[in-house]
């Protein structure tokens, strides 16, 4: 109110100095270390927000700034700017036909202990993306004890000879030795003659989940949600081109070799394949 009084007479009506007044002016127009310091951490926090392709919350954001003992102060000022990770969609697309005659695997993940070496256990499944052309399908396999993608297809079709391409390219890029064991749902295509023969070729060990049951298969779950949110629920693909185009940077540029993994102590699956033992 001070264009419309004298401040003498708004200080006397409430009981405060003139001189405490003009502090507190002071202090208001100039900011002070801890409001500097906050506004320059604003700054680099939409820089790394942006840097991450708006995908990581307040706990990846604060490891991603070297700041994982302010959490809470990164979300406090995620929200004061606004800032917002892309969120999960629960809409799905099922891929699974598991009404097929061929025969199933036993699930060799019951009673087998958490892998401690790269390339002991890989997961497979199938996903598909909606483009302007129809549906893109998707094969990937992931390595378990790395949580690297190793592996994939992007096809028309979904059939036995993309799963035998997603797996020949894995087998060709980490060249395990026999004894891998690699688990998939009770899919057709990963159930035929022609991916069985390839995963024997190879040495492979053949894996399926129980029945019903989609926790056996959590890993490849896990990194098929975080393509969904993180990429393709926040874009329009006009062709499969421009679809295969951002899925492939997503998994080579980004997921395998930036992205921070909780379940690694916050580091990339590159960076931890190449941690020594």
């Amino acid at each position: 109110m001070s264009g419309d009084y004298q401040v003498q007479w708004l200080c006397e009506a409430l009981l405060v100095s003139r001189s405490g007044y003009y502090d507190w002016l002071h202090r208001r127009r100039a900011p002070g270390p801890r409001a500097r310091e906050n506004a320059a951490l604003c700054e680099r926090i939409r820089v790394e927000f942006e840097r991450q392709r708006r995908t990581y919350g307040s706990p990846r954001l604060a490891r991603a700034l070297g700041m994982a003992g302010s959490r809470h102060r990164v979300a406090r000022l995620m929200r004061q700017e606004r800032l917002w990770a892309r969120q999960r969609s629960k809409f799905r697309v099922a891929t699974t036909d598991s009404r097929h005659a061929e025969p199933i695997a036993p699930n060799r993940l019951l009673d087998r202990q958490p892998p401690s070496a790269p390339n002991e256990v890989w997961v497979t499944d199938a996903t598909c993306v909606l483009t302007g052309q129809g549906w893109l399908y998707i094969i990937a396999l992931l390595d378990v004890f790395t949580r690297r993608i190793v592996g994939w297809a992007m096809v028309t079709s979904l059939d036995a000879a993309a799963a035998v391409r997603s797996l020949e390219m894995a087998i060709a890029q980490r060249r395990p030795a026999p004894g891998l064991v690699v688990h998939s749902d009770r899919g057709s295509q990963f159930a035929s003659a022609a991916y069985r023969q390839a995963l024997a070729g190879h040495g492979c060990l053949a894996s399926m989940s129980r029945k019903g049951n989609c926790y056996d298969n959590a890993h490849i779950e896990s990194f098929w949600s975080s393509l969904k949110y993180e990429v393709v629920y926040n874009t329009r693909f006009a062709t499969r081109a421009e679809a295969r185009s951002a899925i492939f940077d997503y998994i080579e540029a980004f997921y395998n070799r930036t992205r921070l993994h909780s379940s690694l102590g916050y580091v990339s699956p590159v960076t931890f394949e190449s941690k020594p033992n």
